[in-house]
């Protein structure tokens, strides 16, 4: 058994000195021992220059649940006679653990996930050397699961950003966190794939897969090349028990950096708008029947009108190749890039039309008043849902919905139409916001696809 271990031992050892002197890494990833006529790298150098940066992130705070309703206990006879307690809204204390890096030594910020922060009322942030401080948060992005912290310490050591755009499949990557408690935990592996998204309309998704394990706690920590640089913060795994089996996914440093600039300087992310709807069916068949070679762009399936694209020339049935000079590989990616840009930036499309290559320019614009964080004030079921109007006063278009909120549970979904409130036909959001002015319950008529659909509103 010894022997096999020998020589397997040996045969890694020769690839990570291959890997080590492939990366020019020499200076981080040193060659101290021998086994055999085998020089055996260390990834200590990498984890000792790493380690400071990465935090463990601990909160307390207060969450309102629903307390289990029965059927029988609706009925107010039955509540008498049982003398039943209300069954309303129940408030719970908790108490969470996740992991976070610091970025900017000067100024004190350090990123970690948003829903490691989420309902929290108190943040310590424990430091390499075990100094606890306290913690603010500086802003927090939900559909990029990206937040900023900010405490007042001396001594910090940051961690560099890397150039996630470099990232490959293959390169060998350090995941450092908190995972069950135990703090600075380092596991190691390669990017697996990268890209990764599940298509979630109501999110901003371009994680790179690593088999690094991360497990319950690593949230918000490091993911680290062999630089010592951070190449993305770790967010979620995928697993059927909670468990590592080798998959999970990071939100890449070149993400993180954009929607921190924006945190940091305004407390949230003001996201712009091009104005196309998207298909999220562009499939090779679809593509041959345009007389396209492949799939690879992002089809338009519609174009709201006075939007940015309707100024730029762009029409439904369009394919967007193209940003900035970088391809688009689909709708997911497209999404993702006009997301992170601001407002009144300038852009360079290039689209596929009738088979011909064009390019035009846009000026990235600003979101409907009546996005998501207000279609609340519309009426509490529509919250959670971003709302703009449709092209040609076709009805008040759902652009996304965020999972689990009330408008999903609603049975809104992205890309239905809302049609009417009763018998009140709506074209505008406005309209909208009037007909149900001051309604406790009504009836809602929308299309999805070919089909209408009504439903009931209390």
């Amino acid at each position: 058994m010894r022997q096999v271990w020998f020589t397997c031992h040996k045969k890694v050892a020769a690839l990570l000195a291959t890997t080590a002197l492939l990366y020019n890494v020499g200076a981080v990833a040193q060659l101290p021992e021998k086994v055999g006529d085998t020089p055996v790298p260390s990834l200590a150098p990498i984890v000792k220059k790493a380690s400071p940066a990465v935090v463990n992130i601990a909160t307390r705070g207060t969450v309102r649940e629903q307390r289990p309703r029965n059927p029988l206990l609706e009925d107010p006879f039955f509540r008498r006679f049982f003398d039943a307690p209300e069954m309303g809204p129940r408030e719970r204390q908790f108490q969470s653990a996740g992991s976070g890096v610091i970025v900017d030594a000067r100024n004190g910020y350090i990123i970690t996930n948003a829903h490691v922060i989420e309902n929290a009322d108190e943040i310590t942030v424990t430091l390499l050397d075990d100094r606890q401080v306290k913690a603010e948060i500086v802003g927090r992005d939900k559909p990029s699961d990206v937040a900023v912290l900010k405490v007042n310490a001396k001594n910090l050591v940051e961690m560099p950003l890397a150039d996630s755009s470099k990232a490959e499949v293959g390169d060998f990557v350090l995941a450092i966190g908190n995972p069950f408690a135990l703090n600075h935990t380092v596991t190691s592996g390669i990017i697996s794939a990268l890209g990764r998204s599940d298509n979630n309309p109501e999110s901003y998704q371009d994680f790179i897969q690593t088999d690094a394990p991360i497990n319950p706690g690593n949230s918000g920590g490091a993911l680290v090349d062999l630089k010592g640089q951070l190449v993305g913060i770790n967010t979620a795994i995928f697993s059927g028990s909670g468990g590592n089996i080798g998959i999970g996914f990071a939100i890449p440093s070149n993400m993180v950096k954009a929607v921190m600039s924006q945190l940091v300087q305004y407390g949230e992310v003001k996201r712009g708008m091009l104005g196309v709807q998207l298909s999220n069916n562009f499939t090779p068949g679809i593509a041959e029947n345009l007389g396209l070679e492949n799939a690879r762009g992002a089809l338009v399936s519609q174009v709201i009108e006075g939007s940015p694209a309707d100024k730029a020339g762009i029409k439904a049935g369009d394919v967007i190749t193209s940003i900035n000079g970088r391809n688009v590989a689909n709708a997911s990616e497209l999404r993702n890039t006009i997301g992170l840009l601001r407002i009144g930036e300038k852009v360079e499309l290039g689209l596929i039309r009738d088979g011909k290559p064009r390019r035009v320019s846009a000026v990235i614009g600003e979101r409907d008043s009546a996005d998501a964080e207000n279609s609340a004030q519309i009426h509490p079921a529509f919250e959670g849902a971003a709302l703009t109007n449709a092209a040609n006063n076709a009805g008040v278009l759902v652009e996304n919905v965020a999972n689990g909120s009330p408008a999903q549970q609603a049975g809104l979904r992205a890309n239905d139409i809302i049609l009417a409130i009763g018998r009140v036909r709506v074209t505008t959001v406005d309209q909208l916001r009037q007909a149900v002015n001051g309604a406790t319950a009504f009836a809602l008529t929308i299309r999805r696809g070919n089909s209408t659909l009504v439903f009931t509103i209390q």
